[in-house]
């Protein structure tokens, strides 16, 4: 986590205009398909959205690496160059780091993301997502060349101020976003890369596979696995899967909690209690006085904050520089 701290301040004041023209050689004459994706682990949905993205052309995954952690802002099981490795396996042609998922807001990594597929030149983006009238009036919208607008309790196409809905599950949420920062982007990038909306698989649970991996009992879920997902857990399992898991730095976390100004890296409401209420001898005594959020997840993103130890001022530049580069952690043989 050190270095990819020390990798995130870096990015924050400059550029590396050399890995632009590597990636550019690359894709050079190739329709660039992209999309993102955790793959903790890859499974059966991602294998068949990334094979019905190849269909369209060159499948550029971007996968979000720095930090480790993932948009609920806990670990991932496995760090980037595995899952970047069952990407690779599974029949992706590049993979490229994307943005510190657990430590931006949503709207903050969305915005990353959409710079990222710009620069990445991607003109088709695949996204699984789960039926229900809502998202059937959002597929709708989008493929006539609008735009969603998403606001509490109210789902809107942006042209033509029509009502598409109240709230959609998460999957369809995110292609909703997806959608809004593109359009709010608009003035400054016009960019405007189309969707491929994919009917996400029954049957498979993300929760389920990292339930039964922890456990060492991939037969569990092995019929939501490909091939090349579970020959790759094996072999981790074989070296000492116990060696790969990633966990929480709690000795940091704690330090940041008890130690510093944390004004420097949380929201000031946050920072205020946090502090009052010092000092803490667990992560679970600092949750319970974290207040909640918007997100479900807003406790975890706030723990995976004081573990960063990075400063506000520090993201906004991050944000602001994005991307600084195109890094490319897996690239299948030709």
């Amino acid at each position: 986590m050190i270095e990819d701290i020390k990798e995130i301040k870096k990015d924050a004041k400059e550029k590396d205009e050399k890995s632009f023209k590597q990636y550019y050689k690359i894709v050079e004459n190739k329709r660039v398909v992209s999309d993102f994706t955790e793959y903790n682990p890859l499974h059966k949905g991602h294998k068949y959205a990334l094979d019905k993205g190849r269909e369209k052309g060159f499948f550029v995954s971007v996968l979000p690496g720095p930090l480790e952690r993932s948009g609920r802002g806990i670990p991932y099981l496995f760090n980037r160059y595995i899952r970047a490795r069952m990407a690779i396996a599974a029949g992706v042609n590049l993979v490229v780091e994307g943005p510190p998922m657990g430590l931006l807001g949503s709207g903050q990594y969305m915005l990353c993301l959409i710079k990222l597929f710009y620069h990445l030149k991607a003109e088709i983006i695949p996204r699984g997502y789960i039926p229900d009238p809502t998202m059937e009036k959002v597929i709708n919208c989008i493929n006539r060349g609008y735009h969603i607008i998403v606001k509490p309790f109210k789902i809107m196409c942006a042209e033509t101020k029509e009502i598409l809905g109240e709230k959609l599950e998460i999957d369809n949420y995110v292609i909703a976003s997806m959608s809004q920062t593109i359009y709010k982007l608009k003035p400054i990038l016009n960019y405007e890369p189309k969707f491929l909306f994919i009917r996400r698989l029954e049957g498979i649970s993300g929760t389920k596979i990292r339930e039964a991996i922890l456990k060492g009992k991939f037969e569990l879920v092995k019929d939501m696995l490909p091939e090349s997902t579970l020959k790759i857990l094996e072999e981790l399992k074989r070296e000492g899967l116990e060696n790969y898991i990633l966990k929480r730095d709690t000795e940091r976390i704690l330090e940041t909690a008890n130690n510093y100004d944390l004004y420097k890296y949380l929201p000031n409401h946050v920072a205020e209690l946090l502090e009052k209420n010092r000092p803490y001898n667990s992560l679970e005594e600092i949750k319970k006085v974290i207040p909640k959020g918007f997100s479900r997840h807003f406790k975890e993103r706030i723990l995976t904050r004081l573990e960063a130890r990075i400063e506000k001022e520090t993201i906004k530049k991050y944000i602001e520089n994005y991307p600084a580069k195109i890094k490319i952690i897996g690239h299948a043989s030709t």
